[in-house]
């Protein structure tokens, strides 16, 4: 059974489904592995556990906003 793992930050309900379709998709085609057999998991970060260049991107998206 292929898993699939992606980390990010927070995502919505659609761009989630959006990912687990591709991302699957996408592997099946590769592997040519049925869909069924593959396993997406996304681990959501908080901003405040994401950081980029010395900073939390929630302080980056606070700057920026």
């Amino acid at each position: 059974m292929p898993v699939i793992s992606i980390t990010m930050g927070k995502a919505s309900k659609e761009q989630k489904k959006a990912l687990v379709e591709r991302l699957t998709s996408v592997a099946m085609e590769v592997t040519q592995i049925p869909a069924n057999h593959f396993v997406v998991t996304i681990n959501e970060l908080g901003y405040d556990s994401l950081g980029l260049g010395g900073r939390t991107v929630e302080e980056i998206r606070l700057d920026q906003s």
